[in-house]
């Protein structure tokens, strides 16, 4: 597990660090603190590590990240399920019971969630997993191919080498690269530990788990993989760029007339690179991916903060709804209902009572999905008989949301009055909408 500590204390704080100050940082902002927690689930203690009360408190503080890890997110399991079995392997195979500390760690924490939300709330799931699976339309496959996409360009090829490109080459380079690294820790001796094998599987794992249900992939949903696809993608790149340097040193030690480098050791045919090399490799690798990331900053935003900013900073849509609230806060109270289908940006900045007709906050909303797919221009929908039947005092709205629903609906027409228009052509849109009702 050492090695799973090292791609936590060096390579995901340095490439995910560095790229995350940049392009990627909108993804971190929201799934980062998933991503962190399920990295620190991975150095679990083992044997090598101090015993007694020492290897017990790891384990515990172990157990705690776990159960933390599962408050962020659900799909923690994904990580969190492996590692648990190999935890339990573990203790079977060396006769050994589990401590009652690492037991109260590991449960208590998402336990007492559990309880409260079950009460409060009917059930300790987010209810957001089943609104979000029946208010988004998307192709068979869609989903699938956004993550090879991601997993294709995992440092922003695609700003260098055009998306075409960058995809057909990552996704021959990275998984190959991955391999090699698997490859280098099945022949390591003494054999890794199990639970680095879980790190390995996780990214894959991962892929598969969110593929086969095919739900919109939105951006901090591509975070959580990647620090053990860093960490594998690196380890990979070392033993062939350092592959590489074995076989032009021995071909130059050969034409030097049989005069070995000072690194070369002949009688083992090894190369032993030197400390202030070693320092040297692993400044590259890491400096690699994040410079091909720069391509993604821009020195001057199209839009939001004149502060430099990478491209993925996208916060258009956010301003327009910032823009609406402006208009409307001064005229809401508490007792109104607004109704919108992006609700961050409106339920913060106005008094109003939200309608989340995706239905993320307002469980209500998820009954009337989903729709018939003659009524769906991209990939999301208002119904007509949720407005109808809810009657907000307010509703701000994308055009292209209900363009074949709600807009097109003679009985929300006769009830309801446009009060003004933000121009805008986001997802195709005519406009940002905000109406009243009569």
């Amino acid at each position: 597990r050492d090695m799973v500590l090292f791609s936590v204390l060096l390579v995901v704080p340095a490439a995910a660090r560095l790229l995350g100050s940049g392009p990627v940082r909108v993804a971190l902002l929201t799934g980062a603190l998933a991503a962190a927690v399920f990295a620190n689930q991975a150095p679990t203690p083992d044997p090598s590590l101090p015993g007694g009360g020492a290897r017990v408190k790891l384990r515990i503080l172990a157990a705690l990240l776990a159960s933390l890890a599962l408050l962020t997110r659900p799909d923690a399991l994904i990580l969190l399920g492996p590692l648990a079995l190999e935890r339990l392997w573990s203790a079977w195979k060396r006769k050994e019971a589990l401590h009652w500390g690492e037991l109260a760690a590991a449960l208590l924490p998402y336990g007492a969630w559990a309880v409260y939300a079950t009460l409060v709330f009917g059930s300790p799931l987010p209810h957001s997993v089943l609104a979000k699976a029946a208010a988004y339309r998307l192709e068979a496959g869609e989903g699938l191919i956004r993550l090879l996409q991601h997993y294709a360009t995992p440092f922003l090829e695609q700003n260098l080498l055009g998306s075409g490109a960058a995809v057909a080459l990552g996704l021959l380079l990275y998984p190959f690269l991955f391999l090699l690294a698997v490859r280098r820790l099945a022949r390591a001796r003494p054999r890794p530990p199990l639970a680095l094998w879980t790190w390995a599987l996780y990214p894959w794992l991962y892929l598969v788990t969110f593929a086969i249900p095919n739900p919109l992939i939105f951006r901090w949903y591509l975070t959580p993989p990647l620090p053990a696809y860093f960490f594998f993608i690196f380890i990979g790149l070392d033993g062939l760029l350092g592959g590489l340097w074995v076989t032009f040193s021995r071909a130059a030690g050969r034409l030097g007339k049989g005069q070995a480098k000072p690194e070369m050791q002949p009688e083992a045919g090894e190369v032993r690179p030197k400390p202030a090399r070693n320092g040297a490799w692993i400044s590259i690798l890491l400096l690699l991916p994040v410079c091909v990331s720069l391509a993604d900053w821009r020195l001057t935003p199209t839009h939001g903060p004149t502060n430099p900013a990478p491209e993925m900073a996208y916060i258009q849509l956010e301003l327009l709804y910032r823009q609406a609230a402006e208009r409307l806060a001064p005229r809401l109270t508490p007792q109104s209902l607004l109704a919108a289908g992006d609700v961050g940006v409106l339920g913060y900045d106005t008094p109003a009572r939200i309608l989340d007709t995706v239905g993320l906050n307002s469980p209500v909303s998820t009954a009337y999905y989903p729709l018939p797919a003659d009524q769906y221009v991209i990939n999301y929908a208002i119904p007509s008989a949720l407005i109808l039947d809810q009657q907000p005092d307010w509703i701000v709205v994308l055009e292209v949301y209900g363009r074949r629903t709600f807009l097109a609906d003679p009985r929300f027409q006769a009830a309801y009055v446009l009060d003004h228009k933000i121009e805008t052509d986001m997802y195709g849109s005519n406009g940002l909408l905000i109406f009243h009702k009569k």
